[in-house]
Formats: structure tokens, sequence, C-alpha cells
């Protein structure tokens, strides 16, 4: 046999294999993993892949999926153009995210319509959508979410003298993002007791 005959560790004249890099699967590297951000990579089929599996683990807003892609270096018209057919096929809907954020965070958590405006905020829904949404909770819902919270506390401060249960109370609430007035109001529906102002 020549000397010259391959064993199957030659790649071929020409053609270098790629270095193993952390994050790299079987098959491959892990989409999104620093390994695909490689100088060959399509930046198109990486932002694809950052998204995919940003929305895998949970809803995420335009903006939120955004910064993932500019963390990892996608480019910015690149992103736009994925987000944006990411948009037309409905897999981020900025609108849809506000109405289920509003309604779950309100249900489980008895956040305030101020308190939950901030959060979507933070998470990059523009203002006019924030209004919509958190216009699905009206001023009773909202009221009646802060008598909820208070109806929790409550059995931990009863034995508390006045002044020191209605501070925690009121403190609770606000935490929540509810104004004083509100807060006073849910507290004496669930109570009877109407707090004085020395006691606060």
């Amino acid at each position: 046999m020549s000397s010259g005959t391959s064993t199957g560790t030659n790649t071929g004249a020409g053609r270098r294999r790629r270095r193993p890099h952390a994050g790299d699967g079987p098959d491959g590297p892990t989409p999104g993993s620093p390994a695909d951000l490689t100088p060959d990579a399509d930046p198109e089929e990486v932002a694809r892949a950052i998204a995919l599996r940003q929305l895998t683990a949970a809803p995420k807003t335009r903006a939120q999926l955004s910064e993932a892609m500019a963390r990892r270096g996608v480019p910015d018209d690149v992103a736009e153009k994925v987000l944006g057919r990411f948009e037309e096929v409905h897999l981020v809907d900025d609108e849809g995210f506000a109405r289920m954020w509003v309604t779950s965070r309100h249900a489980g958590r008895g956040l305030s319509r101020r308190a939950l405006t901030h959060e979507l905020a933070e998470r990059g829904i523009d203002v006019e959508t924030a209004r919509e949404a958190v216009d699905l909770i009206d001023t009773e819902s909202e009221l009646e979410a802060a008598r909820t919270l208070v109806r929790r506390r409550w059995p931990a401060v009863r034995h508390d003298d006045p002044a020191r249960r209605n501070r925690r109370l009121i403190g609770m609430l606000a935490r929540k993002g509810y104004s004083s007035g509100m807060a006073l109001k849910a507290i004496r529906d669930v109570t009877g007791e109407w707090p004085l102002p020395d006691e606060l």
C-alpha cells in the first residue's frame, strides 16, 4: 500500500477543520451559544436561533429579544429583519404579551396598575400598549386585589398594636404599587378600622 494513502485523518487540501468550542453539541454548536457565533455563521440563522431559544424558555417582548441578540453580537439590521418576520407570524406579539403579563401578575401577585405599568416599561413595552393592557383592570378590581392582599396578611399582623399593624399593611400595599388612599380604603374594608394619621 502506498505511504500516501489516506488513513481518514486528513480533511482535504485547502480545508481546515473547525476547532471545537465550548457549547458544541453532538451535531455542532448549540444554537445561540458562543460557539455558534463563529465568523462563518449566518447572522440571520444565529438571530433566529437566539430568538427561538428565548421564546422556548418564556414569552418575550420584541425589546427583550433585541437585547439578547445585541449581547451576542447580532447586527442591528439583521435583528430588526428577523424580529419583523417573527412578528408577522405572531411569534412575537407585544400587545399579547402585555395583556398576558397584566392578567397574570395582577391575579397572582396582586400588583396594582401602577406597578404593572412599571414592569411592562422595564420589558420594553411602549407607553400606549402598556396603557391599553393595564386598562383591562378597573378601579374596583384593583381595590379588590388590595383587599385580598390585606386578608392574606391579616393573620400575621392581627395581634400587633394598631399603629404597627397599619404601618405594616400600608407598607406591604405600597410595595405592590398601591397609593396610600387605596391602601387605607382596603384596610378599612377588611378590618373595619380606618388608620389615624398619628398611627402611620
